[in-house]
């Protein structure tokens, strides 16, 4: 997944209710799917496609955060060894 930028605004996430913790890359996936939720009074066999939707998103973005993760890593080994080399 490349890089992102918010799809939905502030003003729509904070009419929407969303909590501050939801308020990410996936917010424009979660608006539609708890509009749905509340339309379908949260039968859980309503709104899969949106659930699903919302969740490969979430899952992306924690995928985005491992790698970058392993990135900071890996650089910080690199310099580390460089250190103990130059000493």
């Amino acid at each position: 997944m490349a890089k992102e930028e918010m799809i939905a605004s502030r003003e729509e996430m904070a009419a929407a209710r969303l909590p501050l913790g939801s308020r990410d890359l996936c917010a424009n996936k979660l608006i539609p799917l708890n509009k749905c939720r509340v339309e379908s009074f949260y039968l859980p066999w309503k709104c899969e496609e949106e659930r699903h939707s919302y969740e490969r998103c979430e899952y992306q973005l924690f995928l985005q955060r491992l790698r970058k993760m392993e990135a900071l890593r890996e650089a910080r080994e690199v310099a580390v060894a460089q250190r103990h080399a130059l000493q």
